[in-house]
């Protein structure tokens, strides 16, 4: 019996621990009984539908994000991938080795996600690829509050903060980036170059700050705090 396409999975892990303080990648930092990569690799994997798992980390940091989520797989595999000097670079060096399962019908869905974002739930990981199904994209969004024009009176328009996992249509996605290495241009976020390049909708899937990004050390007890009561 022929299985049903899937859903790729795209852990950005490429970054380093400057801004949090650290002397290692933020994704190596403990969390309460994992590294903080580790979490997301097991949010990801509790989708039933998942075929592939890509890490994309820096060369240096390959045997240590290896051991790292080593515990966390159960018997399924990773793929551990050299992430470029951006994001954007980073994105596409997954995409690519991705090309023979998206060409083959295998994956129909990739879903990238920040490895620094160690909260993001498996109801949000669902919610992302099946939007993603039914129109082309789709990016967590949460409301914005406290913002302030440029000369400096308040914000009062809606406005939304976009988040990863984002979860796009396998093929058009990896048309797009194709398409943007040819004309060398790189995006900001997987959604940016998605648009740049496709005319297919991308859905607003509610989110909210919980699924926060460890930039900084006190983002760390903050996850720390909000991961215990989960």
């Amino acid at each position: 019996m022929t299985q049903a396409p899937g859903i790729a999975v795209v852990l950005l892990a490429a970054g380093s621990g400057t801004r949090v303080g650290a002397e290692v990648n933020k994704v190596l930092l403990p969390l309460r009984d994992a590294p903080v990569l580790a979490w997301s690799v097991r949010a990801a994997l509790a989708l039933t539908d998942v075929r592939r798992l890509v890490l994309v980390v820096r060369p240096e940091d390959r045997d240590q994000v290896a051991a790292a989520v080593a515990p966390h797989l159960g018997d399924r595999e990773v793929l551990v991938v050299d992430g470029g000097a951006t994001r954007h670079a980073s994105e596409w060096a997954a995409l690519q080795v991705l090309a023979g399962d998206v060409a083959s019908g295998e994956v129909d869905v990739v879903v990238v996600h920040d490895g620094a974002r160690p909260l993001a739930d498996a109801d949000l990981w669902r919610a992302v690829a099946r939007a993603a199904r039914e129109v082309g994209g789709a990016v967590p969004v949460v409301p914005v509050t406290a913002l302030l024009h440029a000369d400096l009176s308040p914000l009062t328009e809606d406005v939304g903060g976009v988040q990863t996992p984002q979860a796009f249509r396998a093929r058009d996605l990896l048309a797009a980036y194709a398409a943007a290495a040819r004309d060398g241009f790189e995006a900001t976020d997987t959604a940016g170059c998605f648009s740049a390049y496709c005319d297919l909708d991308v859905a607003a899937v509610p989110s909210t700050s919980l699924n926060l990004k460890i930039t900084f050390p006190e983002d760390v007890a903050l996850a720390e705090g909000l991961s215990a009561r989960s």
